[in-house]
C-alpha cells in the first residue's frame, strides 16, 4: 500500500473516535457583562505593523485595529469607501484625489487627518517592507500631498489601472503615537510589533507573543457595529486536532485550521456553521532556483512530473481543485497553459536522464509548516513519489516565522517549501509580480526565480495603458512560468473555517487569505 492510502487510514481511525455531536457549551468568554468571541488560529502574530509585513494571521489583527482609505467586501470582491468616502482621478489617470470621512478617530481620540495618511504611505514606502512593493514602482512619498485637513491626493509616476486595488491594504497609523515611541530613527518600528496605532474597530487590550492577543471593542467605532459584543481573543493553537477539542469543548468559536478530515467530522456536529468558498488561494511547491539540484531545470522537472497531483484534491477530500496556470481562476487574463505537468513517470525520468544527476542518488529538503497536517502529508507523497527516481526528501517541520526566515535569503531558501499563496488583488500583476526580482526574499518569492525575459515583461505589463495591450503579455508569462518550472505548481483549495452558530455577521471576500478572517462585522447573536 502506498504511504498516500496509510495516510488516509490512520486519519479514518483517528477520525472515528470523535463525537457525532457536539458539546452543548458557550465558547465565548465573559468580561463582566461583554461577551468575548474566541478565535483559534495556527500562526503567530509576529508583529502588529502595517509597514513591515503581512500574512494571513497578521492581516487578520491587522484589518481589527487598523482602517485603510478602502476595503474589499463581497464575492465578487469590490473595493468600496472606507477612511474616504469618495476619490477623484485626473483625465492622464496618474493623480488620484482622496476626501475622507470626517468623523474617524484614532483610538486614542486624535482625528484621522488627510496627514496621518501621508504619513502612514510615507512611512511604508520609506521603509521598503510589507505592503510596499505594491506601489513603490509608481508611487514616490514627495508625491502624496496634502490639500487640507480631510482631502489628500497622491500622483503616480505613470498610470497604473490597478492602482485602486491595492489600497485597501495599506492601513493608516497615527504618526503622533507611532513617532512618540521612535528608539533610534526607527520610525517606531520596535514598538510597532507589539503595539498599534490605529483607528480600526478593536483596539489590542492585551498582547501575549506567541500565545494570544485580546482586543477590545471600540464601542463608539466612527462607522458604527451591528450587534453587541465585548471584544475579541485570538488565540494561537497550532495542532489541528487542539483546535478541534477547543471547538467542541466551548473553548473556541472560531476555528481556522483543521485538516480536512477533522473539518469534514465538526462540519456534521450539531450547531456547527463552516465557510467553504473558493479563494484566490493558490498552493504550490516552490523551488530554490538557486540552490544545489533544484538549480537545474530538468531536475525541477523531473520532480514535477513525478509527483502525485490527484493527491493534492484527495488531502482536501475533494475541495480543491488542480491549477491550469500559474494564476489562479479568478484572476483575470488566466488561461489554461497547455502542457502542465501532470504525473508521467516516463517523462520523469527522461528529464532527469538529461540532468548532471541522471542517476538520482541525492537528498532536497522540504520544509513546510510545523503541525500543518495536510503540508506534512503532501511531504509523505513526495517521499513516496521521488523514490523510483532515487531522489530522497528530508522533511523540515518548522514555525511559519522560521519558514519566513529561511525563504527570506537564497542561501537559506530550501529546495522545496510548501506556500499557499493569496494574490491581495484579481489584477494579473498581483501574480506576476510573485515571479520578479522585486518579490525575492519574500515568502512567496522563496524560488528567487531568473529570467530577464520573463521580468522584463512582467515590468512592460504593468504599466501598458489598455487591457487589450497588457492580455497577451500576461498569457505569454503564464505559458513563459510553466516552461521554467519555478514551482510545483499546485491547487486552489477551499476555505476551510468553522464557527459555532451564535456567532453572526461572518463575512466572506475571495481576496482574504483562506484563514484569514474579517473581525469588524463579528458579533455574538446568543
Amino acid at each position: 500500500m502506498s504511504i498516500f492510502g496509510k495516510i488516509f487510514i490512520r486519519a479514518g481511525m483517528a477520525i472515528a473516535l470523535l463525537s457525532v455531536a457536539a458539546l452543548e457549551a458557550d465558547a465565548f468568554e465573559r468580561r463582566g457583562k461583554d461577551k468575548i468571541l474566541v478565535i483559534a488560529n495556527r500562526q503567530k502574530v509576529p508583529t502588529m505593523d502595517p509597514s513591515i509585513k503581512y500574512d494571513a494571521s497578521i492581516r487578520t489583527i491587522q484589518n481589527g485595529v487598523y482602517d485603510a482609505l478602502t476595503k474589499y467586501v463581497g464575492s465578487p470582491p469590490k473595493v468600496t469607501p472606507w477612511l474616504a468616502s469618495k476619490w477623484d482621478v485626473s483625465a492622464d489617470n496618474k493623480t488620484y484625489t482622496f476626501h475622507l470621512v470626517k468623523n474617524a478617530k484614532f483610538h486614542n481620540g486624535d482625528p484621522v487627518t488627510a496627514e496621518a495618511v501621508r504619513w502612514s504611505y510615507a512611512r511604508t514606502l520609506k521603509l521598503g517592507k510589507g505592503p510596499a512593493w505594491m506601489l513603490n514602482a509608481f508611487l514616490k512619498a514627495e508625491n502624496i500631498k496634502v490639500i487640507d485637513d480631510h482631502t489628500v491626493s497622491m500622483t503616480l509616476d505613470r498610470a497604473y489601472g490597478p492602482f485602486i486595488s491595492f489600497v485597501p491594504w495599506w492601513y493608516i497609523m497615527n504618526p503622533k503615537t507611532v513617532m512618540a515611541n521612535e528608539v533610534d530613527g526607527d520610525m517606531g518600528q520596535k514598538w510597532m510589533i507589539e503595539n498599534e496605532a490605529g483607528s480600526g474597530p478593536y483596539k489590542l487590550k492585551r498582547n501575549q507573543p506567541g500565545t494570544l492577543l485580546e482586543l477590545e471593542r471600540v464601542q463608539d467605532y466612527w462607522k458604527g457595529h451591528k450587534g453587541k459584543l465585548g471584544g475579541i481573543l485570538y488565540r494561537i493553537i497550532r495542532e489541528s486536532s487542539a483546535q478541534r477539542a477547543a471547538l467542541v469543548k466551548g473553548e473556541a468559536d472560531i476555528v481556522t485550521g483543521l485538516t480536512p478530515d477533522e473539518f469534514e467530522q465538526v462540519a456534521k456536529m450539531k450547531g456547527m456553521v463552516t465557510s467553504t468558498q473558493p479563494a484566490l488561494t493558490a498552493f504550490g511547491l516552490k523551488y530554490n532556483c538557486k540552490a544545489e539540484y533544484t538549480s537545474d531545470i530538468n531536475v525541477r522537472k523531473a520532480i514535477a512530473y513525478a509527483y502525485d497531483y490527484d493527491a493534492f484534491v484527495k488531502i482536501f477530500n475533494g475541495r480543491a481543485k488542480l491549477q491550469t496556470s500559474p494564476f489562479s481562476d479568478d484572476i483575470k487574463g488566466k488561461i489554461d497553459v497547455p502542457g502542465m505537468p501532470r504525473k508521467d513517470m516516463a517523462k520523469a525520468k527522461a528529464f532527469l536522464a538529461k540532468s548532471k544527476w541522471p542517476n538520482g542518488g541525492f537528498e532536497i529538503e522540504y520544509v513546510y509548516v510545523q503541525g500543518f497536517e495536510v503540508e506534512r502529508q503532501m511531504g509523505l507523497v513526495l517521499i513516496d513519489a521521488l523514490r523510483p527516481l532515487n531522489i530522497t526528501v528530508k522533511m523540515v517541520p518548522l514555525t511559519w516565522s522560521n519558514m519566513v526566515a529561511r525563504g527570506s535569503k537564497v542561501e537559506t531558501s530550501p529546495h522545496l517549501m510548501a506556500i499557499f499563496a493569496t494574490p491581495v488583488s484579481t489584477d494579473p500583476d498581483a501574480v506576476a509580480i510573485q515571479y520578479h526580482p522585486s518579490s525575492f526574499g519574500r515568502y512567496y518569492g522563496s524560488h528567487y526565480y531568473d529570467n530577464k525575459e520573463v521580468h522584463a515583461l512582467i515590468e512592460k505589463a504593468r504599466f501598458l495603458s489598455t487591457w487589450e495591450e497588457r492580455k497577451p503579455l500576461y498569457e505569454e508569462i503564464q505559458k513563459r512560468l510553466v516552461a521554467d518550472q519555478p514551482e510545483i505548481f499546485g491547487m486552489m483549495r477551499k476555505r476551510m473555517i468553522v464557527y459555532r452558530d451564535w456567532v453572526k455577521g461572518f463575512g466572506y471576500s475571495p481576496v482574504r487569505m483562506t484563514a484569514e478572517v474579517d473581525l469588524y462585522p463579528l458579533y455574538i447573536g446568543k
